[in-house]
């Protein structure tokens, strides 16, 4: 198969989060030739062989659906035992510090899926992909989901960038950090260490519980998965807006977080006095709450006067696919044309001044 065809399989695109993983497969046109969906990407529990075994299924799909049925398995080379794609582009999820993208870089190529092969953090392919698709890769992405992080890029390589790994990194916010606070201000005030706030009535509520008590037994017991705290973080929310003083200062130090990170980035990469596009990602962000839009607007307007805020609204394996493109130097009328295949007209969207 020649891989120099412009319509021949030339970047396979991955970008595995923690609950799902997509992968296309991309022509060097930036046509796509197949696509498929698959579980989450999770070296820390299951480590780094069992993920990327689980990673190939999905992989193998995406290979099926490119018409590339003789993929020797999900779990060897490609086709006719070497490459079936020039570059291989991923952007995982537990990717959070260099030498692990290393490691899982020197996995993915062991595959034999493609000649070269790059993984990145999953932030960069929300930075990409909240860029046009001719732009140079020239901005700051924040991305808050279950976690919070931030990277920056510039058009000659350079980045910034966060370990983004927890509490010992220095991070906060995030929906599952949300949860864990809103939580935490709530059984307080309950029992009487704490301030009051109608959060102790909001959460258990959201499970049909009638006390911070009850819902702290059925978490604890089991009874309650606790992967379901993330759900309260749209409480919390909803708490704030109704004016809860408590659910508001979280609310506010989501904040105030998300303009530190994006401004010291800004500030590493002498983008601070600049025009530049400061994106936004991830469930927390994207949901739009308007609260938390008009403080991180009114927050970063104080110190990045110049930054433009957009929310991302593609979809990260875009991003991936376009840093794949940007590794081959396509042309602009390829990535055009990917993001149209991909159904992305424009990708983000601006906030209100």
């Amino acid at each position: 198969m020649g891989l120099t065809d412009s319509t021949s399989p030339a970047v396979l695109a991955i970008d595995a989060g923690n609950s799902k993983t997509d992968v296309v497969v991309v022509a060097a046109d930036g046509s796509v030739l197949g696509k498929a969906r698959g579980g989450g990407f999770q070296p820390p529990a299951v480590g780094v062989g069992a993920a990327v075994d689980a990673l190939a299924e999905t992989v193998g799909a995406a290979a099926a659906a490119a018409g590339l049925a003789d993929l020797s398995g999900a779990n060897g080379a490609g086709v006719g035992g070497g490459p079936f794609v020039s570059h291989v582009s991923a952007c995982l999820a537990n990717a959070d510090l260099p030498v692990e993208e290393r490691e899982l870089a020197a996995a993915l190529q062991a595959r034999g899926w493609g000649r070269t092969s790059e993984v990145r953090n999953d932030t960069f392919a929300i930075l990409r992909a909240g860029l046009p698709g001719d732009a140079e890769p020239r901005g700051v992405a924040v991305v808050c989901g279950a976690g919070i992080n931030c990277v920056g890029m510039l058009p000659d390589g350079r980045t910034a960038r966060f370990p983004a790994i927890g509490r010992i990194s220095g991070d906060w916010g995030g929906g599952a950090g949300l949860a864990e606070e809103a939580l935490w201000f709530a059984a307080r005030a309950e029992d009487g260490r704490g301030e009051p706030t109608a959060l102790m009535r909001t959460l258990p509520a959201h499970f049909g519980l009638d006390s911070m008590y009850a819902l702290i037994e059925a978490l604890h017991l089991g009874r309650l998965p606790y992967a379901r705290r993330h759900e309260l973080t749209p409480v919390l929310f909803a708490t704030s807006a109704a004016g809860d003083p408590i659910a508001r200062s979280l609310v506010r130090r989501l904040a105030e977080e998300v303009v530190a990170l994006s401004t010291v980035a800004l500030c590493r990469l002498g983008l601070l006095d600049e025009e530049v596009p400061v994106l936004l990602g991830g469930s927390v962000l994207a949901a739009r709450h308007p609260e938390l839009d008009e403080q991180i607007a009114k927050l970063l307007a104080a110190r990045a006067p110049r930054a433009v805020i957009r929310v991302v609204t593609a979809p990260p394996v875009l991003g991936a696919a376009l840093l794949g493109l940007d590794h081959l130097d396509a042309p602009a009328e390829a990535m055009v044309r990917l993001r149209a295949h991909l159904g992305v007209t424009n990708g983000t969207e601006r906030e209100p001044n």
